[in-house]
Order: C-alpha cells, then structure tokens, then sequence
C-alpha cells in the first residue's frame, strides 16, 4: 500500500505523486477512471473499472441462458458464426 498526499489546486487539480504513477504505470496522456464511495475516492485504470462493472453485471446471466458447460459455450459459438456467415 502507498500514502502519499495531492493538494488540490485553485482548478481543482492535483498532481499524483511520481510513486503512485509509477505503481500504476502512468505517463502522460493516460486516463484514469475515478469512482467516489461515500468519503473516499478510488484511482483505477478505467479499462479495468469497465470490466470489472461488466462482471457483475453479467453474474448469473449464463445460468438464465441454459449455459452450464463448455460444451454449451461451444454451440453457442458455432450458431452465432452460421447466423453472422449467413448475412
């Protein structure tokens, strides 16, 4: 885990600090996602943030589907293929 403090400029800005940056690889031009939970303020990588919501968005949906094997999975596959191939 890393402390560390950012004052909050006249804009609203802040500087992360050069550690932190570097944990999360940042460089120049990177986005960053920003989430507020009530008194806190949590830094992601938002490709992260994105999946990690598309997850639990998704929780249970293959089981409503009738999707319980690899198997399942696979036919899947092969009748999206034949629909997409027959356009």
């Amino acid at each position: 885990m890393i402390f560390n403090t950012a004052k909050v400029m006249s804009k609203g800005q802040i500087t992360l600090p050069i550690d932190i940056r570097k944990t999360m690889g940042l460089s120049v031009g990177d986005r960053v996602a920003l989430i507020c939970e009530k008194d806190r303020v949590i830094l992601m990588n938002p490709a992260v943030y994105a999946m990690e919501t598309f997850q639990k968005e998704m929780e249970g949906e293959w089981e409503k589907a009738g999707i319980t094997s690899e198997e399942d999975i696979i036919e899947l596959c092969r009748e999206v293929r034949a629909e997409v191939e027959g356009l």
